[in-house]
Formats: structure tokens, C-alpha cells, sequence
């Protein structure tokens, strides 16, 4: 949210706003069911010419102009604000539920409304003026195409639903327009919902883990925890990819902790093996959190499976310091005042990345794999290599590269004085026995391992 206390000059206003005003759907405790009854007579009604657009507008940052404003400034800019959306879109406004809205484009094609939508998006980028206050409001924006993806008011619902959830990855103020890929992207994800319910409860999750080579040591002396699962019909799925949607169906927690009692007992066994190694690590899913046992359940693992300081390791991402940065920062101290290793991911992607090196007790830092590979093509990304490690050691931060996989990488990495590389370059995914075999060795000492993890790949 971006707050101006000078008042500025209006922007001009978009071509469209010549368009007929039309009225505001009636608000109130019913706006909900009234909005609904509209759009379930609309759809229920449709022949050969009730084509049209259907829009879903989302006010992201509402709450906190709330919070910052009070109740009557909000009261005043969501005015402005529907007025604004009739006059440029010269078509009904429903206020739906909270700070959605839907507006009904028919006999208009989906490029013609993404135009308007694309004139709505640019007024927004400017600030809203309320007395002598100025804001910047942002929004979300999903499109649905009827009845060519929806013909009941539930799909139609639905479909704008995640056209808006698909707009927000892209940041604020964009639009999505709801298609076939995102039909085909919706269907794999509720199938992998369905099976991850299932495979929680048989315990049918696989778990792998990825060494970390130490190019000065010359040896594997770390390794990160990767689950994966087996869906018919998609073949194996990474938790990249499952993690996102087990966060939206409410199994993350049960998933995290999954993972957790894994990490715990896997440290405890090398330990007990005497097996020398740094540390093992899993990735923390931004929602833990916000789990109030969260910090219990670490330190519940670390009793049970009598891990010393430093051995364990919890990675987390730049995404998640931007969207819980209060929670993190007390636990995160929390977690390092256990003698948890705290890694943070992504560093290099962006600005966040970097600064709260100075504010979060990170001990270790992940260049990110993109970042990686982008040595291949992009000349730059040497440069940004040998700074960021420069950096990451005068802050007394070790520094992980992950993701190489080819000798240039290699090489650039090197000359960075890069210590820590992961990746297939230097092995797989592999299984725990495979694992205690390959921590605190050499590639050549763990070369006929490593070719028979790498076979197994490419089954």
C-alpha cells in the first residue's frame, strides 16, 4: 500500500468513461442473494445470441486502508470507486460480497473487455482522493467468457473465482482471463487434491533427498528432504507443486509435520550411524507460521530424536517473510534459539531477499535455481553471482547454489568461491539408504551409488 499525504493532480480519465452511466446493484445485508439471483436469471436464460464477458473485480488492499483510514474514508473511496466502474464500463455493477465485484459485459468479447479491463487496471495505478488524502487502492481482475466456459451461475462463479486467484500470481492490479489451460490446470489440481487426501492417510508419500556437495571439503555434507507422490494418469509430483495445493485444501499442517518426523528421524540415524554432516534441512510452507504449535512441534523433534544444535535445518522463502513478516520474525528467533539452522531460499530474486539478511537471523543463503541457470545464456548473472557471494561472506553466511547441473555452471560457481553446490550435477533425488551412504563422501567414493541413483531417473 502506498500512502501520499500531499494531494495530487486526478488522472485523465479513461477513453471509456463516455460510456452511458449505468446503476449500482442494490447493497445491503442481501447484496449477496440479490447479485446472485441476477446472474442465476442471466445464465438460466441464455440462447444462441446471450453471449458475453463476465468480470470479477477484487479490492486486495481494502483492509488495510481500513485500518489506516477508518471507516468513513473507506465508506467515501468505495464510492468513488463504484462510480468510477460504472461510468467506464457503462454496464450494471454488483456488489457482490465484501470488497468483490461482478459486472456482466454482454454482447462483448473477451478481448474487448480485457481492453476495458486494461483502462481500469491503468486508473488504478494512480491515486483515489478523499478529502485531502491521498491512496493507492490495487486490484485483481478475472474474466470469464459466456457461455463458452460456463453456462450455470456456479460455474460462472467459480470460473471467475479462479481467474481472480490466477491474476493475483501475477502481482497487484492484473487481470486473468479464464481458458481451457486454466480449465486443464484447474482439473490437475483437484485431482492431485483428491490424491494427496488419500495418500496421507496410507502413507504413500515418497521422501527423497537432495545431497549438497562441499566443492572445498569434497564431500557431500548436507542434504534437503524432498516429498514427492504418485498421481495416475500425471505420473510423479513434486511438492513444488503439490505444497500450493495442499495450502489451499487445509492438509499443509498435517504435510509439514509429515515431512518434520522424517527429518527428525533421518538426522537421528546418521547420528547414530556416526555418520559426520552439517546439517538436513525441509522447506516450511509460509502457513506454518501461523500454526500456534508450530514452535512446539520443532522443539517436540528436536527432544524426541536428541538432535543437537545445528543439525537440523528449516528453509523458508522470500514470499513468505513478505506475507507473514511479523510471525516470522519471532519465530524465527525462536527457531535459531533452539539451535535450528535457519536457510532462507530465493536469495538473489529480489530486494526483500537481500534486506532482511539485516533484520532475520539467517545463517544460510539459496541462490535460486532460475538464478542458476540463467549462467548459461545471460553474462549478468556471473556478475550478480560474484557479488551476491562476496556479500553472503563478509555477512559470515554460508551460500548454497542449487540447481547446477552443467560444467559452466560449475565453472562460474568455482571462481565464485561458491562452497556449497546442489543439483544433479552432483546427484539426484535419492532414498535415505542411498543417502547414508553418500553423506561425508566424495563423488568418486560414492560414484557407483550415484550411477545406480541416476538410472533410476531415467526409468
Amino acid at each position: 500500500m502506498k500512502l501520499f499525504g500531499k494531494k495530487q493532480a486526478p488522472p485523465p480519465r479513461p477513453k471509456t468513461v463516455s460510456r452511458e452511466p449505468a446503476p449500482i446493484a442494490p447493497a445491503g445485508p442481501g447484496r449477496k442473494n440479490s447479485c446472485y439471483e441476477y446472474l442465476d436469471m442471466l445464465m438460466s436464460n441464455l440462447d444462441q445470441r446471450s453471449t458475453g464477458t463476465a468480470v470479477k473485480i477484487y479490492i486486495e488492499n481494502f483492509k488495510r486502508l481500513n485500518d489506516v483510514f477508518g471507516y468513513d474514508y473507506c465508506e467515501e473511496l468505495l464510492q468513488q470507486i463504484q462510480e468510477y466502474l460504472k461510468h467506464a464500463t457503462g454496464k450494471r455493477l454488483h456488489h457482490f460480497i465484501g470488497v468483490e465485484y461482478i459486472i456482466i459485459m454482454d454482447r462483448t468479447t473477451s478481448g474487448q473487455a480485457q481492453t476495458i479491463c486494461q483502462e481500469i487496471l491503468e486508473r488504478f495505478e494512480h491515486v483515489w482522493t478523499v478529502g485531502d488524502i491521498d491512496c493507492i487502492c490495487s486490484i485483481q481482475i478475472g474474466l470469464c467468457p459466456y457461455p463458452l466456459h460456463a453456462t450455470t451461475v456456479d460455474e460462472l462463479l467459480k470460473c471467475l473465482d479462479i481467474a481472480v486467484t490466477k491474476a493475483s500470481e501475477y502481482g497487484s492490479n492484473q487481470m486473468a482471463v479464464f481458458n481451457t489451460a486454466l480449465r486443464e490446470q484447474q482439473n490437475r489440481r483437484r485431482t492431485i487434491a483428491m490424491y494427496l487426501n488419500e495418500a496421507l492417510d496410507r502413507q504413500e508419500i515418497e521422501v527423497r533427498y537432495r545431497p549438497t556437495y562441499n566443492v572445498e571439503q569434497k564431500k557431500f555434507v548436507r542434504a534437503e528432504l524432498y516429498l514427492r507422490i504418485f498421481v495416475k494418469g500425471l505420473g510423479f509430483i513434486g511438492a513444488p507443486e503439490f505444497a500450493p495445493v495442499a495450502e489451499d485444501t487445509g492438509q499443509i499442517r498435517t504435510l509439514e509435520y509429515f515431512a518434520l518426523e522424517h527429518l527428525g528421524a533421518c538426522i537421528a540415524e546418521l547420528i547414530e550411524k556416526g555418520i559426520d554432516f552439517e546439517s538436513i534441512s525441509t522447506r516450511v510452507s509460509p502457513l506454518m507460521f501461523q500454526q500456534e504449535d508450530f514452535l512446539a512441534k520443532i522443539e517436540t523433534i528436536l527432544r524426541r530424536y536428541q538432535i543437537p544444535a545445528g543439525k537440523m535445518a528449516l528453509e523458508f522463502s522470500e514470499n513468505a517473510y513478505l506475507s507473514y513478516q511479523l510471525n516470522m520474525n519471532m519465530v524465527l528467533q525462536s527457531l535459531s534459539e533452539m539451535g535450528v539452522e535457519v536457510i532462507l531460499n530465493d536469495f538473489g530474486s529480489g530486494f526483500c531477499s537481500i534486506s532482511s539478511l539485516l533484520e532475520l537471523p539467517v545463517n544460510t543463503v539459496k541462490f535460486e535455481r532460475m538464478f542458476i541457470w540463467q549462467l548459461e545464456s545471460n553474462p549478468n548473472a556471473r556478475i550478480m553471482v560474484d557479488s551476491l557471494t562476496q556479500m553472503a561472506k563478509n555477512l559470515g553466511l554460508r551460500i548454497i547454489a542449487e540447481g547446477v547441473e552443467t560444467q559452466h555452471q560449475l565453472k562460474v560457481l568455482n571462481r565464485a568461491d561458491c562452497q556449497y553446490q546442489q543439483g544433479f550435477y552432483y546427484s539426484p533425488t535419492v532414498e535415505k539408504p542411498d543417502l547414508l551412504q553418500l553423506m561425508d563422501c566424495s563423488m568418486e567414493e560414492s560414484k557407483i551409488v550415484l550411477e545406480k541413483a541416476r538410472e533410476s531417473v531415467r526409468r
